[in-house]
């Protein structure tokens, strides 16, 4: 039984090395601001790191996301502000040797009738591809561990006409990684992509003395989804606070709460 579990820790280690070969180098989101029938163009830079020669295929799929931590991938046209069929690949399967660069190119037909303001998105699937081939051993069960990017693919349309409308679903203070974390679920019911940071300022509750100010990381959020940004308040000490949350954008836009926290001692 022990050499059993050995060989299939062995097997998922050796697939894993293989698909974490792949890489992509010019980033996860590609960002346009568009008009009306025009036609832009971009890329993905992909690199195999690994020594052996490795297939991969590229294919578009609409994409969403919540502050539970999931995440939605689906056919396209799911998503009404979707942006998918306006993308066409040069090619969408490539074979790249060990050590090999390259880039996949693809064009952005903006249709000539959009009329709502905002963003549009897809993302673009880069997933390795197994070579299948016959073999006459022993039977038995195949594993492989499939590493896929998704690369976001968001479209402005008249941008300056659209907004996002941040809105708070849910403020906990929870023991994460060991540390006090202030856990902000913030949704975006606007019609415009954005990136904003949430912030926290924390004040005696009786006092109304300002005992710190914390951010989160900056992230982006997509219209009609939701993240979770988390703060660390472990430097606050143990006890009951006022405190007014704020999320702001890269635009200066500001969305603003009046909150009571509890920070507890365990």
């Amino acid at each position: 039984m022990i050499k059993r579990i050995l060989l299939l820790i062995t097997l998922i280690l050796q697939f894993s090395f293989l698909h974490a070969g792949i890489v992509i180098l010019n980033g996860l989101t590609h960002s346009y601001k568009i008009e009306n029938g025009k036609v832009y163009k971009g890329k993905v830079a992909i690199e195999n790191t690994g020594n052996n020669p490795q297939s991969v295929k590229l294919y578009l799929q609409d994409f969403s996301y919540n502050a539970d931590g999931t995440t939605q991938y689906a056919t396209l046209q799911t998503n009404k502000r979707t942006n998918g069929e306006w993308i066409k690949f040069n090619t969408n399967l490539i074979t790249l040797k060990g050590k090999e660069k390259t880039e996949v190119f693809y064009e952005i037909t903006v249709p000539n009738q959009i009329t709502d303001p905002g963003s549009y998105w897809s993302v673009i699937i880069v997933e390795p591809v197994e070579d299948i081939k016959p073999s006459d051993n022993k039977p038995g069960v195949s594993i492989t561990s499939i590493v896929r990017y998704a690369i976001q693919v968001i479209t402005d349309y008249e941008g300056d006409k659209a907004k996002p409308d941040l809105k708070f679903e849910s403020v906990k203070v929870e023991k994460e990684e060991g540390k006090q974390t202030a856990k902000i679920a913030i949704a975006n019911n606007g019609n415009l992509y954005c990136k904003p940071t949430a912030t926290i300022e924390i004040y005696n509750r009786k006092t109304g003395v300002k005992v710190g100010t914390f951010s989160s990381i900056t992230m982006g959020l997509l219209p009609s989804t939701s993240k979770t940004f988390y703060i660390d308040i472990s430097k606050v000490p143990p006890d009951k606070y006022k405190a007014t949350i704020m999320a702001t954008d890269e635009e200066e836009n500001a969305f603003a709460l009046n909150v009571e926290l509890e920070v507890k001692n365990d």
